[in-house]
């Protein structure tokens, strides 16, 4: 018999792997529901109590998505559009050269002007030519030469992602820091800080009170923080990012890829407007759109590559490498119906190592799962099977619920 999350995750608890659990999962009509909080959480004094479903966590990367329907709000307001050309609005961005590679003694990069324009649809699919510097090579070192780690100094979007484009926009794929690029770009057409533009045009339409970018400074959030704790006295998120909350301590400003707290009870909210299309964030042809794949065939093909490469397991979510994937507008997407399990479309992602998030509208259904593992020493194999553990069980549990329903 297959675990149910449940008995997984007190599993998991009871081997010291992991503290606890927050778990949110519902349909379009808001009729199936499952949330769940499990297991402890520790305060900053030592004390253990409950963890509590209104409990804040640190969604890391699971911010893309929110960042991602802020753009597309601007662009329904005529702020921005999908293909156009930045440089207007990025002009620092639009200047931004590819690396090829290091002169011979290894100390000069070598560069040459980008080939294509960089649009918002590249910086919302990972297409844009950034990547993260611990997945490319060339980045890497362009970094340790330029911005060497141990600088302590708040930091914006444009110096934290200065380094040159591993690939010319368009031509190639690679997670990086795309949407945190996206993210400044709402901040410029808009005049507010991504912050204030998600409170305004995101949280209050769902009702939403409980989500600040790093650093938590409200004293109300502050006391349900998850991360604020003996082993993350600063409440940078180090479970939720392997132990090392550095991203968020060198942060100046709010960063769209990596940079908010909320509880996962609020977060699902958002979820469930994408699935179920109400029209509160976005309107129903741009929720369509955020479905559909949008790499064309060269950045398709550097996709492919990187899902076959030494980070592929990672990309793919718990997806088995036989099922095609492709890139919507926010998150990864199944081109194809995966038996028992997701529909064609599904977008998935998640945030960190321990966060994961679903939105099936084929299936109607939609998940989040945040996992809060036991630091000093990381449990990746024991997160890794708690995901996809969840990913599933929500499936046969809304299953089960579809078939008690059929019955009475």
């Amino acid at each position: 018999m297959t675990d149910d999350i449940e008995t997984s995750v007190h599993g998991a608890i009871d081997a010291g792997k992991i503290n606890g659990a927050v778990i949110c999962a519902t349909d379009a009509q808001g009729h199936f529901v499952y949330n769940n909080a499990l297991g402890e959480r520790t305060l900053l004094s030592g004390k253990k109590i409950p963890q509590q479903l209104d409990d804040v966590l640190c969604l890391a990367s699971g911010t893309k998505i929110i960042a991602t329907i802020a753009a597309l709000q601007c662009v329904e307001d005529g702020l921005l559009t999908l293909s156009g050309d930045l440089a207007s609005i990025a002009p620092d961005l639009a200047a931004k050269q590819v690396i090829t590679g290091f002169s011979d003694d290894g100390k000069t990069p070598l560069l040459e002007p980008a080939s294509h324009p960089i649009t918002l649809e590249v910086l919302l699919t990972h297409s844009s030519g950034l990547a993260y510097h611990f997945l490319n090579p060339l980045i890497a070192k362009w970094q340790e030469k330029h911005d060497p780690p141990g600088a302590t100094n708040p930091r914006g979007v444009e110096e934290t992602f200065s380094y040159p484009l591993s690939f010319h926009p368009g031509t190639s794929w690679m997670y990086g820091p795309g949407i945190d690029w996206a993210g400044r770009i709402v901040e410029r057409v808009t005049g507010r800080t991504l912050g204030e533009h998600m409170q305004q045009r995101i949280f209050n339409p769902l009702g939403i009170n409980s989500a600040q970018f790093n650093p938590v400074t409200r004293e109300d959030l502050r006391a349900r923080l998850v991360d604020l704790n003996p082993q993350d006295p600063e409440g940078l998120g180090h479970a939720v990012m392997g132990g090392n909350g550095e991203v968020n301590k060198r942060a100046g400003g709010h960063f769209g890829g990596h940079g908010l707290f909320m509880p996962a009870a609020d977060y699902i909210k958002v979820l469930h407007s994408l699935l179920a299309n109400d029209g509160k964030l976005l309107r129903p042809d741009t929720v369509h759109d955020m479905f559909q794949h949008h790499l064309g065939p060269e950045a398709s093909a550097g996709q492919k590559a990187a899902l076959d490469g030494p980070f592929g397991e990672f990309f793919r979510l718990g997806v088995n490498p036989e099922t095609e994937l492709g890139q919507g507008l926010g998150g990864a997407l199944t081109l194809q119906d995966i038996d028992g399990w997701y529909g064609e479309g599904t977008m998935s992602w998640g945030g960190g190592l321990s966060l994961a998030w679903f939105v099936d509208r084929k299936n109607d259904l939609c998940g989040i799962s945040a996992i809060q593992p036991a630091l000093p020493d990381y449990p990746f194999e024991a997160v890794t099977t708690l995901k996809q553990t969840f990913r599933k069980d929500m499936y046969r549990k809304h299953a089960a619920w579809r078939a008690r329903r059929q019955t009475s």
